[in-house]
């Protein structure tokens, strides 16, 4: 963009990549982390342990870590990227991560409650969002859709408010996103997220393509939710993963129902109805994260040994 004379870059993304010695998987997985975290959330866990992108590598998968867009290693200037939102206090992350409400049950988190010095580590990175959800989404999608462009078919896996990254992607290149992975996404349609913002057009504050066209948000709220259909998400394999006591899980249910009228070929992976509890937002950190990956890579195998997409 250009500001007094003088060009400048707007929102560069920063990509990492690991890739096992022999791939024996038909694609990578591009790891989009979640809201005021940056990618290092994928890489190793608060008890110090290998995160899900050295266990995907592991299991034969090449990563593309990406910091979206204002977060973490991607620079940026409020003068050129756009007013950033307010700084992310303690309380939200308790309220997020490990809400008192869930004390008895969260049994995974990695973090004892009142050890201060481990909270600080684990708020440390965080970032401020964006203020503006949708431009944030349009940068998102923007660099990503770059990123597939240059690399090929990948599978995407979100978390928490990069959900509707995977959602836009699709849509912008549905014939590049092999699978989606969303982790805990931002959801039920139409939410308002307090401090961050809402989503406007079903799943994403973004605008999205539907058929027959919606030409506003209005147009979306007042349409029949089973009429809801997104081309770019036609087909395409879906996971919605959950853990027992998130306060994000709620809206799991609905977040399917909406895609699956959207037309994706989506299942519900709740980590309880494979065996494993405790968990809650941050399943992928979380002491027992290398038992919640498990179904995640079954279902991987399952929905991208297919080469029809």
């Amino acid at each position: 963009m250009i500001q007094r004379g003088h060009t400048y870059q707007r929102g560069p993304m920063f990509v990492a990549w690991e890739a096992p010695e022999h791939i024996t998987k038909p694609c990578p997985i591009v790891l989009v982390h979640g809201g005021v975290m940056q990618s290092t959330e994928w890489m190793d866990t608060p008890d110090g342990r290998p995160g899900w992108a050295q266990r995907l590598v592991e299991a034969g998968w090449p990563v593309l870590l990406v910091d979206r867009p204002a977060q973490g290693r991607s620079p940026f200037h409020p003068s050129v990227v756009g007013t950033m939102g307010p700084a992310f206090p303690y309380e939200e992350g308790r309220a997020v991560f490990f809400p008192d409400s869930a004390a008895d049950r969260q049994t995974r988190w990695p973090i004892a409650r009142d050890d201060e010095a481990g909270l600080d580590a684990f708020i440390a990175p965080f970032n401020p969002l964006p203020a503006a959800l949708a431009d944030s989404q349009e940068m998102d999608v923007d660099r990503l859709t770059t990123l597939l462009d240059r690399v090929g078919p990948a599978v995407v896996m979100t978390h928490s408010a990069s959900g509707p990254d995977g959602w836009l992607l699709a849509d912008r290149r549905h014939d590049l996103v092999r699978a989606i992975v969303s982790i805990e996404p931002m959801g039920p349609a139409f939410a308002s997220a307090p401090g961050i913002g809402t989503l406007d057009w079903g799943l994403t504050a973004a605008p999205v393509t539907y058929d027959p066209p919606l030409a506003s948000p209005d147009e979306v709220r007042a349409a029949d939710p089973s009429a809801l259909r997104i081309p770019g998400l036609r087909e395409v394999p879906v996971a919605i993963v959950t853990g027992e006591t998130s306060p994000f899980a709620a809206a799991g249910p609905d977040i399917v129902a909406f895609l699956r009228h959207a037309g994706a070929a989506v299942d519900h992976v709740h980590l309880p109805d494979h065996g494993i509890f405790g968990n809650g937002h941050g399943l992928i950190y979380e002491t027992n994260s290398d038992e919640a990956l498990q179904p995640v890579l079954r279902w991987l195998d399952e929905h991208t040994t297919d080469t029809g997409r």
